[in-house]
């Protein structure tokens, strides 16, 4: 194990050490000026955005949520999970440590009902369907958005409309003022549990048409904290063990202009060593299990208006995903158990929309998609999928009312080398979206959408040997949603916006797949809840004010209320009973002071009780839990650039909490940031 595990790990500083030099390599040696106008052109861009981004909000038939530019950055956050965390509705499932799994909830959907699109392609994985979102760095984002229903867009891939919910992921794209052809920004983070994180982000503009950029990070901690353990009997302090993690990813991209069009291409690598710390049960506090991974893809895509009533979208890609699972406890008749996965996937989308008149468009999108499963098991199933997704799509518009609608039809072909598949599928999904705005000189508006979606289960759902349940049924769910949105811009007033978004939803899921974990992260207990009801109600509020000169104060407030309950016979005990890891009670609270050269946020989240099993029982209780973060800096403005410090403190109270039981989650922790842009 030790001589296959330096190997790697030699392998892996190799490359991470070969990379940066070739990266340090493209980087002119020239250096880069901005004056003082640059800045002001550049900040004043930055204002219209925003308010732009809060209009949309607001327009949208379904409900959306926005990070964006300044406020991705002022966040104690280090991945897009930890952003994603002051969303309303959703739930972060998060295993503990830095390099532990991080996965959402939408709406008490289930993470395998969230697509995650990366630049309008969606992130894929067949294996277990679970985007680790704790992958996906914060460093070179410009938005991060999630959509409760799909995308309002017609100009869109199959893939958009597939799913109960959307995370978009936008990566920046380089602007330049006259005259500058390079930007460079240099981070290091630095904090507790051995953390280490320097940033690259180069942006370089080859033309006028024609721009590029690279951005590479690294992490390494040792994600050793401390933590409270008792069971009524004993209560000590132990160190969490084996949550390790050494991290790097590069990412290079293109972004293209031509005569009624763009493209955009990229490449993405990301190589990852991890401990997976275990649950702590029966006294054990020491893990051995190990995790390696090994992702890349290629992606593209291109948007060409063709005339004045018809465009099209044509994208692609190809990813390749390797991971080994090494398990030192678990002895095989053939010795250790040492698993390997390699997963492919290949992915073709094109889409076009026409404009039939001033007040009513079409579109028509087709995607498919290919994916193989391969592993080192004895009498593994071998899978392969193929998916194909066909929708039709419509917008009206008439006068302040908006109603869109679409079908969705879903082919998937599953076949198997070993035991037998899970079958062929089609389904056929609609979709119906509006908004109305009651009067026209107030922006208050009521929207409302319907959504009929299916999933199948994944590979791992069905034919894993530890986890797989091939009698697993496909998910199928209806969701209704209802709200009313409000904005209003005060101009030159000490208000400068507000911002209020309510919505009620009911989610009604037949055969619901619930993932529960075992003994450790990878195994896990897979199972069919047959009738799920869900109702909800989700408040957003936002709003910015100027106290007095100089001193900007943001704040934002977000709150859920989930009810759950599996319904699927009156007979069974746990009828009625809150399904597993949903809290009836959520929220967040976020400011922001900007003053001068300084900044400042504060934030808050809490979740409310929940149970960890189907019978919501005193057993299977788990208390609420809270926690405070708070951060300060300072910009020092520099001749060439910029110098800007941060100090953070996570989980200010030390509070000992778990979001799933048996994994402590850290105490109080602190980190240190150093940005330099140039």
């Amino acid at each position: 194990m030790t001589q296959k595990h330096s190997a790697y790990a030699g392998t892996m500083r190799f490359f991470i050490f070969s990379s940066i030099l070739w990266t340090g390599f493209l980087l002119p040696l020239n250096t880069w000026a901005q004056t003082d106008s640059t800045k002001k052109s550049t900040q004043l861009k930055e204002i219209r955005i925003r308010e732009y981004r809060l209009t949309e909000q607001s327009k949208s038939p379904t409900p959306l949520q926005i990070l964006s530019g300044e406020d991705l950055k002022r966040m104690n956050s280090l991945s897009v999970a930890d952003a994603l965390r002051y969303f309303s509705g959703l739930q972060l499932k998060d295993y503990g440590g830095i390099g532990g799994l991080k996965t959402v909830n939408v709406r008490s959907l289930g993470t395998n009902h969230t697509a995650v699109f990366l630049d309008g392609i969606q992130v894929g994985n067949a294996q277990n369907g679970q985007v680790d979102l704790g992958k996906f760095s914060l460093n070179n984002l410009e938005e991060i958005s999630l959509y409760s229903g799909q995308k309002p867009e017609l100009l869109l891939p199959a893939r958009a409309y597939a799913s109960a919910s959307s995370i978009y992921l936008k990566t920046r794209v380089p602007e330049f003022e006259k005259n500058q052809h390079q930007q460079l920004e240099l981070g290091l983070k630095g904090g507790s549990f051995g953390l280490i994180n320097p940033t690259l982000v180069y942006q370089y503009k080859v033309n006028d048409r024609l721009n590029a950029s690279i951005n590479t990070e690294y992490i390494h901690a040792d994600g050793k904290y401390k933590f409270r353990s008792t069971n009524g009997v004993y209560d000590t302090i132990a160190v969490r063990n084996n949550a390790d993690v050494e991290r790097f990813r590069l990412q290079a991209a293109l972004f293209g202009k031509f005569k009624d069009g763009k493209w955009q291409a990229q490449a993405y690598s990301f190589l990852s060593e991890r401990g997976l710390p275990g649950a702590i049960v029966s006294n054990r506090f020491d893990f051995t299990q190990r995790i390696w991974d090994r992702d890349f893809f290629v992606q593209g895509g291109v948007e060409k208006q063709l005339s004045a009533k018809l465009s099209i979208l044509v994208n692609g890609k190809y990813s390749y995903a390797y991971q080994r699972y090494l398990d030192p406890d678990f002895v095989t008749t053939t010795g250790l158990l040492d698993n390997r996965f390699k997963e492919q996937e290949a992915y073709f989308s094109i889409s076009g929309k026409y404009k039939i008149n001033s007040i009513w468009e079409t579109a028509y999108a087709s995607d498919y998609t290919y994916q193989t499963l391969d592993a080192n098991i004895y009498r593994f199933a071998y899978p392969t999928r193929n998916t194909f997704l066909n929708v039709l799509s419509s917008s009206l518009t008439l006068n302040q009312l908006n109603v869109r609608a679409s079908v969705l039809s879903t082919t998937v072909t599953d076949q198997v080398k070993v035991y037998s598949s899970a079958g062929d599928k089609q389904v056929f999904s609609p979709t119906v979206m509006l908004s109305w705005k009651l009067l026209k000189d107030k922006d208050i508006r009521i929207r409302a959408f319907y959504k009929d979606i299916f999933r199948m289960p994944t590979f791992n759902d069905l034919y894993y040997t530890f986890i797989g349940n091939t009698l697993l049924r496909p998910e199928y769910a209806k969701q209704y949603d209802v709200g009313v949105t409000y904005f209003k811009n005060f101009k030159n007033q000490k208000f400068k916006f507000i911002d209020i978004q309510s919505d009620v939803y009911y989610n009604r899921v037949k055969d619901k797949i619930v993932a529960q974990p075992g003994a450790n992260l990878y195994r896990w207990i897979m199972y069919n809840i047959g009738l799920v009801d869900i109702r909800g109600l989700e408040i957003n509020a936002k709003t910015a004010f100027e106290p007095f000169t100089d001193l900007m104060v943001n704040l934002a407030i977000n709150y859920t209320y989930q009810r759950a309950v599996d319904i699927t016979s009156k007979s069974e005990d746990q009828y009625q009973d809150q399904i597993p890891y949903i809290p009836q009670n959520s929220g967040s609270f976020l400011t922001r002071l900007d003053y001068h050269h300084w900044r400042a946020n504060y934030s808050f989240i809490y979740t409310g009780f929940r149970y960890n099993q189907k019978a919501n029982i005193i057993e299977n209780y788990m208390e609420p839990w809270y926690t405070h973060d708070a951060a300060i800096g300072y910009e020092f403005k520099l001749k060439k650039g910029s110098l800007s410090i941060n100090g953070e403190v996570n989980n200010l109270l030390n509070q000992q909490f778990d979001i799933i039981p048996n994994f402590p989650m850290p105490g109080r922790n602190y980190r240190l940031t150093l940005n330099y842009k140039l």
